[in-house]
């Protein structure tokens, strides 16, 4: 499974991405799950954000959900963080 985040806005505007392929991790139940939840709860258009907040696009093997501070539920929230962070 390929998990892409892309993050964008904030005060900055600077863009951020990252991928994490869960193929052949030990882990890789754990991030299925954790997947699975984000886009059953994602949207299938950019919901509006805050003046300043990030918005990001989450994409599962090829299917794309999106969110928006502050409106990240905690399973999008760990899995951003956590591909944003591990991810290359």
């Amino acid at each position: 499974m390929r998990i892409r985040v892309r993050r964008t806005g904030g005060f900055a505007g600077i863009e951020r991405g990252a991928e994490v392929d869960t193929s052949d991790r030990s882990d890789a139940e754990e991030w299925q799950s954790l997947a699975g939840r984000v886009l059953a709860s994602g949207r299938a258009a950019p919901p509006a954000g805050v003046p300043d907040g990030f918005s990001y696009e989450i994409t599962v093997d090829g299917r794309t959900v999106y969110a928006a501070d502050p409106g990240l539920s905690p399973d999008q929230r760990e899995l951003v963080t956590r591909v944003l962070k591990e991810g290359a």
